[in-house]
C-alpha cells in the first residue's frame, strides 16, 4: 500500500523545527472572463508572512490503489495532522494552479475567536493542494473544499479563498465552528461577468443572494449556526457573513480595507470610492464585493494592482518623516505600536507591496486554448514592487531548478528566492534611487516574456495536433529556460546595483576616476537633524562656555 504526502516532490525542510505563523498580510484580486481584456479569468496571491519561503510547489499527478492514502502535514509546523484516502487518479500542479487551469489562492481573516479551536485535520493549505490535485473546474474545487472539511474536520480559522477556472472566478468566505460542532460554515460567490472583486485578510461576503443558486452557494446551516451563537437575529435576507462571523474593527480596516481600497480606485478611479470606509469613519458605506473596472483589464495590470504602496494617495507610504531620507514605503514589523504618554493606540499602514511576500503568483486560465497551453501560472519571489513574474505553462513537465532550491535559513545564491531577496533587501537602504534601476530590469523581462508566450502560445497549438508530447517538452523547456534566464538576470541586477552604489556613492560611469558623488540627505531630513541636535552640527567658532553638542 502506498502511503503519499500532500506536499510529495515539495521541500518541506523549512517546515521542520520552525514556529511558521503567518500575519495578516496576504491579498488577492479576481478578474472574471468579461472584466479581462484577452478574454482570462485571472486571480492573484501573495503568500506573505514574516521568516517565511515556500519552494515552488511542484506535484506531477498518478495513478493510485485502492486503499492507498495521503498524510495531511500541518502546513504552519509541519507534524503530521492524520491521514485521508487517496483518490484513483490526480493531476499535475504548478504552483496553485492545475492541469486543468484551475486555480486557489486565499487570504487568512482569522473570525471570531471562539471559532478558532480546531477540531479537525484539514488545515486550509491542505484544502487547497488536495483540491488542486483533484479538481477539474472551481465549482468542483468548492465542493471537494467543503466535502473534506465536512468528512475530515477542519483545522484552521477563517479564510477567504479565490477559486478560478477557465471560465469562473469564485469568492468562497470559510469558517470552523471550534469547539461549538463539526465541519465550517461558508459563503461562495461567482464573480459576475464583467466584474472583478478583491479580499485582503477581511471576510468580504455581507448580503447573500438566496434566490441565485447558480451563482451562490453555501453551508445548509450557515445562518442557523449565526443564530444558535447569537451573533445574528432577524429575517434571512438581512444575513451578513462578515457581520456574523468576522465583524470589522478599526485594525482590520486599516490594514486589510485599505488593500481593497487601493485595488478598486486604481482600477475603477471614475467610481471615486471613499477611503472613509478603510479609515474607520463611523457609519461609512463598506465597499461592494464587486466592481466593474473601468477597462478591461491585463496580465500587466493585475501585476500593477498588485504593486501598490497607496501610490498617487495621500496615503502613499513612501513620504514623510516614517519614510526615512530615502523614501522607503514600508515600515518594520510589528505594525501596532504605542507612543509613551498616549493612550491612544497606532498602526504602520499596510500596503499590497510587502518585503515579507514569499511568493506571489497571477494565474491566467484562457478558454479557447487547449488546458496544456491555455494555463499560464505568472510566478514571483519576493516583495512584488521589485520583483519579475515569470510565466509557467501547467503543460509543463518539471520545475526550474532555481525555483525548488533553498531554505529561509541558509543563504544561497543558486535559489531564486534568495536572489530576489538580496537585490530587494540591498535597495531598501537606498530606496528612491535603486528602486529606479530594478524597475528598468523588471520592465525589461516582463515585457519580453508576455512577448514570447504569444509566440509560444502559437507554436505549442500546432505541436498540440501534430505531436503532444513534444508539445509537453516545448512548454517544459521555454517555462524552465525563461525562468532561469530571469534568475540570472537578477543575479546580475544584485552585483550591478553593489557595485553602483558601493558605500553610498553613485557611480553612473565605468571610469576609474574621478571619484563618484555621494547620495547626500535630501533637505527636508537635513533640516529635521539639524532641529533635533542644533549645536551638534554647526560648523562656526564657539565661545567658551556655548553647547558643543
Amino acid at each position: 500500500m502506498k502511503k503519499l504526502s500532500i506536499f510529495f516532490l515539495v521541500a518541506l525542510v523549512w517546515l521542520a523545527g520552525t514556529n511558521y505563523r503567518p500575519s495578516l498580510a496576504c491579498t488577492s484580486v479576481l478578474v472574471s472572463r468579461g472584466a479581462s481584456a484577452d478574454g482570462s479569468v485571472m486571480i492573484s496571491y501573495l503568500a506573505d508572512a514574516g521568516g517565511f519561503m515556500d519552494p515552488l510547489n511542484f506535484y506531477p499527478g498518478g495513478t493510485y490503489e485502492p486503499g492507498d492514502s495521503v498524510d495531511i502535514i500541518c502546513w504552519h509546523y509541519g507534524h503530521l495532522l492524520g491521514r485521508i484516502a487517496q483518490v484513483p487518479r490526480t493531476y499535475r500542479v504548478i504552483g496553485n494552479m492545475n492541469e486543468h487551469q484551475v486555480a486557489i489562492g486565499e487570504t487568512t481573516f482569522t473570525g471570531r475567536e471562539e471559532l478558532h479551536d480546531p477540531n479537525g485535520i484539514i488545515d486550509y493549505a491542505a484544502m487547497k493542494y488536495i483540491t488542486l490535485q483533484r479538481a477539474r473546474t472551481a465549482r468542483e474545487a468548492i465542493k471537494i473544499m467543503t466535502g473534506l472539511v465536512e468528512k475530515y474536520g477542519y483545522a484552521s480559522t477563517g479564510e477567504s479563498f479565490s477559486i478560478a477556472d477557465k471560465n469562473e472566478a469564485w469568492v468562497m468566505e470559510f469558517i470552523g465552528k471550534g469547539r461549538h460542532g463539526s465541519g465550517a460554515v461558508w459563503v461562495a460567490a461567482r464573480v459576475p461577468e464583467g466584474y472583478i472583486a478583491a479580499h485582503a485578510n477581511q471576510a468580504r461576503i455581507r448580503k447573500v443572494n438566496w434566490n441565485d443558486t447558480e451563482n451562490w452557494m453555501w453551508s445548509e446551516d450557515v445562518v442557523d449556526f449565526a443564530r444558535k451563537m447569537g451573533w445574528f437575529e432577524g429575517p434571512k435576507e438581512e444575513f451578513s457573513f462578515v457581520d456574523a462571523y468576522a465583524p470589522v474593527t478599526p485594525r482590520s480596516l486599516m490594514i486589510c480595507e485599505g488593500r481593497v481600497w487601493s485595488i478598486f480606485n486604481r482600477a475603477a478611479p471614475s467610481q471615486n470610492f471613499s477611503p472613509e470606509f478603510w479609515r474607520g469613519v463611523v457609519g461609512a458605506e463598506p465597499y461592494p464585493l464587486f466592481i466593474r473596472p473601468d477597462r478591461p483589464i491585463t496580465v500587466k495590470d493585475m501585476k500593477g494592482l498588485v504593486r501598490d504602496h497607496f501610490d498617487g494617495t495621500p496615503f502613499y507610504t513612501g513620504a514623510g518623516f516614517s519614510a526615512g531620507p530615502f523614501a522607503l514605503p514600508y515600515r518594520w514589523r510589528p505594525l501596532g505600536f504605542t507612543v509613551e504618554g498616549c493612550d491612544r493606540t497606532y498602526s504602520w499602514p499596510r500596503p499590497i507591496s510587502q518585503p515579507q511576500t514569499g511568493f506571489s503568483f497571477i494565474s491566467q486560465s484562457r478558454n479557447w486554448l487547449p488546458d496544456p497551453i491555455g494555463g499560464i501560472f505568472w510566478y514571483g519571489l519576493d516583495d512584488t514592487y521589485s520583483n519579475a513574474f515569470m510565466p509557467l505553462y501547467v503543460g509543463m513537465l518539471r520545475p526550474p531548478v532555481s525555483l525548488r532550491t533553498g531554505n529561509i535559513v541558509e543563504f544561497d545564491l543558486n535559489s531564486a528566492f534568495w536572489v530576489f531577496n538580496l537585490v530587494a533587501n540591498y535597495a531598501y537602504g537606498l530606496y528612491n534611487f535603486m528602486i529606479e534601476d530594478i524597475k528598468k530590469v523588471q520592465y525589461e523581462l516582463e515585457s519580453r516574456s508576455r512577448a514570447m508566450t504569444k509566440a509560444v502560445d502559437i507554436a505549442a497549438q500546432a505541436l498540440y495536433a501534430a505531436n503532444p508530447q513534444m508539445m509537453h517538452e516545448y512548454l517544459t523547456e521555454f517555462s524552465v529556460s525563461n525562468a532561469e534566464s530571469t534568475v540570472d538576470r537578477w543575479r546580475e541586477l544584485a552585483f550591478y546595483l553593489f557595485s553602483k552604489y558601493n558605500d553610498r556613492y553613485i557611480r553612473t560611469g565605468t571610469s576609474l576616476r574621478p571619484w563618484p558623488p555621494g547620495v547626500g540627505y535630501p533637505a527636508d531630513f537635513r533640516r529635521r537633524a539639524v532641529e533635533d541636535r542644533p549645536h551638534m552640527y554647526e560648523v562656526r567658532w564657539r565661545q567658551p562656555g556655548e553647547p558643543l553638542y
